[in-house]
């Protein structure tokens, strides 16, 4: 028995002395690992030593060029500056511009949110999208009545105005949007009643699809620019005939139906005119030549618009306006070579084709993109 104690004693010795040299290594690892963690802690990664005003900039510039809409959330929206750390969040909470556009689209966003992310936005002019294109025939990714009324109470700050809806319900608007410069409707079925905007002096650009057109209410004498798509020609005449002072021109046609017998449409300001008829391969006679644009410097057309004889039909359509065209883009397939284009219109300094006719492989010349000066 005393020599069992004996040894038990001596065991206890040894065990205190391997515990004290194991508490002298776990202090000796835990003061390395304070000094580690302090030099990591005195670490400041290099774009996080920027001025906050230079990293405000360069978040403008991750989003798309205004008045380009960014999602509401996701990889592409603003609000993913806020979730990378708390400088980078103050930072872009307080960069009003990078609140200045949004795209509201579907009908489960919070009304309070909308007008959190506007709130952010401060005094700036905003940039706003209502649905999207592709939400257009459906009805369930309307955005509901509280959220339009919530973006419709900032009207006085709005610049640019997309709308894409599916319902025939639109709260009104009211008055009072004097910063308003551009406008984009487009809407599948028709308004409960006509969408007014008054007060708009600053109203330029004007974007409508051919419901949006018989909807719409607008200052037409104001505007300088005007796209009308998916519409005919009949459908378009009476906007036309109110837009007097045009600058710019586009019409993506979707048919012919009865330009027979549409009268002469006189845009004495008209510089530039777009004409985009879905690359339909039937011809549409004397269509062009209701126009009288004795201003136009820039053509855009398909060649069908210019059948039977475009080459003679081209020549009566300047003869008529009186314009000295300066450019004239031919677009889609051709029954035309260009070399027949430019000997018929040497005073046109530049044609552009982007389509290859079947006269234009002989010579081995690559037309696509072809531009003359």
């Amino acid at each position: 028995m005393p020599s069992a104690l004996a040894a038990d004693r001596a065991r206890i010795a040894e065990l205190e002395a391997q515990i004290l040299d194991l508490e002298r290594s776990l202090a000796a690892l835990q003061l390395e690992k304070t000094v580690t963690q302090e030099r990591i802690d005195s670490y400041r990664y290099p774009v996080l030593t920027l001025p906050a005003e230079i990293t405000s900039e360069i978040f403008i510039h991750f989003l798309p060029i205004y008045p380009l809409c960014p999602p509401l959330s996701g990889p592409l929206s603003p609000t993913l500056l806020t979730r990378i750390c708390c400088q980078w969040r103050y930072i872009a909470l307080a960069t009003p511009a990078l609140w200045r556009a949004i795209t509201v689209s579907g009908n489960v966003i919070p009304c309070d949110y909308i007008s959190t992310i506007l709130g952010r936005s401060g005094c700036c002019p905003i940039s706003i999208q209502i649905g999207n294109e592709e939400s257009l025939y459906t009805n369930a990714d309307d955005p509901g009545s509280a959220v339009l009324a919530a973006v419709i109470s900032h009207r006085d700050r709005w610049e640019s105005l997309t709308v894409c809806l599916s319902h025939s319900s639109f709260p009104p608007i009211g008055a009072g949007m004097p910063l308003l410069r551009r406008l984009d409707l487009a809407f599948s079925n028709d308004l409960n009643e006509h969408l007014v905007f008054q007060e708009v002096p600053l109203l330029r650009t004007v974007i409508l699809d051919v419901v949006a057109s018989f909807n719409v209410v607008l200052p037409w004498t104001q505007l300088t620019s005007l796209t009308i798509h998916d519409a005919s020609l009949f459908n378009c005449v009476p906007t036309l005939q109110q837009v007097t002072n045009l600058i710019h021109c586009e019409l993506v046609l979707c048919d012919s139906e009865d330009e027979d017998v549409l009268p002469d449409i006189s845009l004495p300001y008209l510089e530039s005119l777009c004409w985009n008829d879905h690359d339909n391969n039937d011809p549409l006679p004397d269509c062009l030549h209701i126009f009288v644009v004795p201003a136009l410097r820039s053509l855009k057309v398909t060649e069908t618009l210019l059948q039977p004889d475009p080459i003679n039909f081209l020549s009566s359509f300047v003869s008529k306006s009186g314009c000295k065209l300066q450019e004239v883009h031919i677009r889609g397939a051709r029954t035309v070579s260009q070399q027949s284009y430019r000997s018929a219109f040497p005073s046109i300094r530049k044609f552009i084709f982007d389509d290859l006719h079947c006269a234009d492989h002989s010579d081995g010349s690559d037309a696509s993109d072809a531009e003359t000066e």
